[in-house]
């Protein structure tokens, strides 16, 4: 394994990128949403109501006035799971703030060969590989400046972002049919 890590490290990432950080999202859920009061809420059948106050949408915002765009792929299973579900009923207030979040079903996302590990991707240039366990946890992350695993990171990136539909598009169908 490589050496990781902790993902507090990179988070300066966020506020220095100058055009763009993209964010693959490949796993079934997350640890920190299932243990969070959010997350007990929305299985208990309570909408999540859109935070812009939430220093991520507040720095998507200024990113975004900066003409610099966060944008994200989210991978889901057909019926999506309760993590991806929240995922879609979240997504409002970040793309309120300026995020692009799109949605691409795991078997296109097999179709098209794209990483089954989390990443983000700023300025088509930085690679950071999330490490998450088997409980979906991040264990840590993996800085990559390597030009050829940066390179099929752009290419995973720009497949993703031409094959998925946006979040509010699939978050409707997948709210009609529950």
């Amino acid at each position: 394994m490589p050496p990781l890590i902790p993902f507090e490290e990179i988070t300066h990432l966020f506020a220095d990128f100058e055009h763009t950080a993209f964010r693959l999202e490949t796993r079934r859920g997350y640890a920190t949403d299932r243990a969070g009061a959010r997350f007990q809420a929305f299985m208990r059948g309570t909408a999540p109501v859109p935070e812009p106050g939430h220093p991520w949408n507040v720095n998507v915002r200024a990113k975004a006035e900066q003409g610099a765009q966060f944008s994200r792929v989210r991978v889901i299973d057909e019926p999506p799971t309760d993590g991806q579900r929240l995922f879609m009923a979240t997504a409002e207030g970040n793309i309120s703030a300026g995020e692009d979040i799109r949605v691409l079903p795991r078997a296109e996302a097999g179709r098209l060969e794209l990483p089954d590990t989390d990443f983000w991707l700023f300025d088509s240039r930085t690679l950071v590989r999330m490490h998450i366990d088997t409980t979906d946890t991040t264990i840590g992350v993996e800085l990559v400046d390597d030009p050829a695993e940066v390179l099929a990171a752009c290419r995973a990136r720009d497949a993703a972002l031409a094959a998925a539909r946006p979040s509010a598009e699939v978050w409707a169908q997948v709210r009609s049919s529950v």
